[in-house]
């Protein structure tokens, strides 16, 4: 015969798996809808609760002094001494009371003494009292697939429904523009009727046949530009020559014979 759990917990870190039925804020309402299934005789050992968006949180409950370390050291010490001392006086016969006050006394100084040194090696760097929680912005309840129509349909019915499920189904609220729900659709304004033109169509709107329209004459595309090429540099023009006019200083004749090596005629 095997006493193991059908839902077992595993050894090492797993996910959980399951549907999710609902959802809660705080764990005292996810707790109680657990609850509310085990009354009503649902599989409970196949529901997991889950926290997301974990926060650790740490509550500072006061200002820590010499006074309150002393009196939290030997309260302390007294209830250690005072277990001791009922183990002792077991043993002790009729001094059974004198051994439990002794250890009870020896506990108290002892705790006493423990705290305020412990404090005072502190220098004064943590002077306060605080209490540390791990809390989550959300407990989720998973079921497996096979149940979790079931435990959705019971938790329906139950003082919290369906969490944040049920509470956070608010109704969207309509784009800018758009028509709200429930409001009756205004009808658009029908367009003006085009009065077709009598050069083209009849007076009863047939099409005036052998009419032909005015067509847009085609542009013929003008080929792209073609860059220009730098134009050279001219060379500079040469004066004419002048004429000789009246007045001007005669000239020396050339002579009329070309060849130099021609000896001149007599």
């Amino acid at each position: 015969m095997s006493f193991s759990r059908p839902n077992a917990v595993p050894r090492v870190p797993t996910l959980p798996a399951g549907d999710e039925v609902a959802a809660y804020d705080t764990y005292l309402e996810a707790q109680q809808a657990v609850d509310y299934l085990s009354d009503h005789k649902f599989a409970v050992e196949h529901v997991t609760i889950v926290g997301t968006d974990l926060r650790m949180v740490e509550r500072v409950t006061g200002r820590l002094s010499y006074g309150r370390v002393a009196l939290a050291g030997a309260l302390s010490g007294a209830w250690f001494g005072f277990f001791v001392g009922l183990l002792l006086s077991l043993f002790a016969g009729a001094g059974m009371g004198g051994v439990l006050l002794v250890g009870i006394g020896l506990g108290a100084g002892f705790g006493l003494l423990f705290s305020v040194l412990s404090y005072a090696l502190t220098g004064g760097r943590r002077d306060f009292t605080s209490s540390s929680q791990i809390v989550a912005s959300t407990y989720a309840i998973l079921c497996a697939a096979e149940q979790a129509s079931e435990a959705r349909s019971m938790l329906r019915e139950s003082p919290g429904g369906l969490g944040k499920a049920r509470r956070g189904a608010a109704a969207a609220t309509p784009p800018v523009g758009s028509p709200s729900v429930g409001a009756p659709a205004t009808p658009a304004a029908p367009a003006a009727p085009r009065t077709p033109d009598p050069r083209w169509t009849t007076p009863s709107g047939a099409p005036r046949y052998g009419a032909m329209r005015p067509e847009q004459p085609a542009q013929t595309p003008q080929p792209p530009a073609q860059p220009t090429e730098p134009t050279p540099p001219q060379a500079p023009e040469q004066p004419e020559p002048r004429q000789p006019q009246e007045g001007d200083p005669e000239q020396p004749k050339a002579p009329e014979h070309d060849d130099p090596y021609r000896p001149p005629q007599p």
